[in-house]
């Protein structure tokens, strides 16, 4: 597929998505009020801890990522669709690489080390200083088993920059796979996903293979609870969306049941999840017992139904993005404090496997 075969049925120069974003705005606002809390986190091995731990943070953590980075990555998906119409391949591929990959290397060499090495002076008997380890961390060596994180050391890592790293992984792989795949055959695989989509409550569907992706391959912890293939199809959704408006005409009609889909997994899946962390060793991320597993898939299944309704819900409303950020931030608080209230706090055997005292 060459650059002109991109599909330009609305060929004019599209405008900037407002609404998009806020969707990032509210996510990269919401890191903040994440990773404080994991200073007081009991299971979280961050940077810097607290004496004084909680369990407690789990379970909002629990309710936050189940959307929040699935919806950056969908967003990002959307957007990699309207760069593509502008760019062509080639420029899309460049575009990313200058807007991803030299903030990611410039980070990499100035900012990352500095928390790695914060973590190992907790150590009181860790004496060396910051320019004796730079050495150590850039000791790093080429690991394609771990793809996208392709290098790899002892003390190196991307540390809070491993969404930057995936997203310029995923944009270059579909430029890629858009620059050789045959122009009639994408049109073939996008109009039978679009037929396919056309009843009531197929939308739900691609939550299938997110739902597997999260069973089998595990969630990983150090990507906000996502398996990394998790995220990709987040993604490749959100091209989807952006390349077909019978997508978002499925989006807008089963908003509501993902809706209240995404609540009655999250109310299932949860506790679920949390009754594996009472047995001693488990682990609820990788462990391949019946209720880890089962907890995993009703909470990859979670995931997805929650961006549909978050995502339509801004998507769909013609505001200013300043209104629409506002309304995100309440509305999602209100929505988090909400499910606390109503599914764990009440009654004895929810505060029981939700971790609580009685």
């Amino acid at each position: 597929m060459t650059d002109a075969d991109i599909d330009l049925a609305h060929a004019s120069r599209p405008e900037r998505r407002a609404e998009l974003d806020a969707i990032r705005a509210l996510v990269v606002v919401g890191l903040v009020f994440f990773h404080s809390a994991l200073v007081f986190d009991a299971r979280d091995d961050y940077y810097v801890k607290n004496a004084e731990t909680t369990d407690a943070t789990m379970i909002a953590a629990g309710l936050g990522v189940v959307w929040a980075m699935p919806t950056l990555f969908l967003v990002a998906g959307l957007g990699a669709w309207h760069s593509l119409r502008r760019r062509g391949t080639a420029g899309f591929a460049s575009e990313r690489l200058l807007r991803l990959g030299v903030p990611l290397v410039f980070a990499t060499l100035t900012i990352i080390p500095v928390p790695q090495w914060l973590r190992l002076r907790a150590d009181p008997a860790y004496r060396e200083s910051y320019l004796e380890f730079l050495p150590r961390f850039f000791d790093v060596r080429l690991d394609l088993s771990d793809f996208p994180f392709v290098v790899a050391g002892e003390q190196f890592e991307t540390g809070h920059l491993w969404f930057v790293v995936m997203l310029l992984a995923y944009a270059l792989l579909l430029a890629l796979a858009l620059r050789w795949l045959p122009r009639e055959r994408a049109h073939r695989i996008r109009d039978r996903l679009a037929q396919a989509l056309g009843r009531r409550g197929t939308m739900l569907l691609p939550a299938l293979p997110i739902a597997l992706i999260t069973a089998l391959h595990g969630m990983e912890e150090p990507y906000a609870g996502w398996s990394r293939w998790a995220y990709l199809l987040f993604f490749l959704y959100g091209f989807a969306l952006g390349g077909d408006d019978r997508f978002r005409t499925a989006m807008r009609r089963d908003a509501p049941l993902a809706l209240a889909a995404g609540l009655i997994l999250l109310a299932t899946g949860m506790p679920a999840f949390l009754a594996v962390t009472q047995t001693p060793g488990a682990d609820p991320f990788t462990d391949l017992t019946p209720l880890a597993i089962t907890g995993r898939v009703l909470y990859g299944a979670a995931g997805w139904c929650c961006v549909v309704a978050v995502a339509y819900g801004v998507v769909r409303w013609d505001a200013p993005m300043a209104v629409k950020y506002l309304a995100i931030v309440t509305s999602s608080l209100v929505l988090t404090v909400a499910a606390y209230d109503l599914l764990v706090r009440r009654t004895r055997p929810t505060r029981f496997l939700f971790g609580m005292r009685g």
